[in-house]
């Protein structure tokens, strides 16, 4: 066991490494899902020539995008200092 895993007081469970393993690939999934979500804005902004309204709408959908991608990283980073 080395890296954060190793930090934890409670890491010495296999069950709970196991949980913890399982969050970290869920979270890398959750990545490349927003990345996946922000093809569609970007090609959208492109073939509308960059109006100021597919510019505005793009940011916007862009930045629900990223919320929902980096809320439960900037969560699972707060936890782990907490712990």
């Amino acid at each position: 066991m080395n890296g954060a895993l190793a930090r934890l007081p409670f890491a010495n469970s296999r069950l709970i490494r196991n949980l913890l393993r399982a969050g970290a690939l869920l979270l890398v999934l959750n990545e490349i899902r927003g990345l996946i979500l922000a093809a569609p804005v970007l090609y959208a902004i492109y073939h509308t020539g960059g109006t100021a309204t597919a510019v505005w709408l793009g940011i916007c959908s862009l930045g629900g995008i990223a919320l929902s991608v980096i809320v439960p990283a900037l969560a699972l980073k707060k936890l782990a200092q907490s712990r």
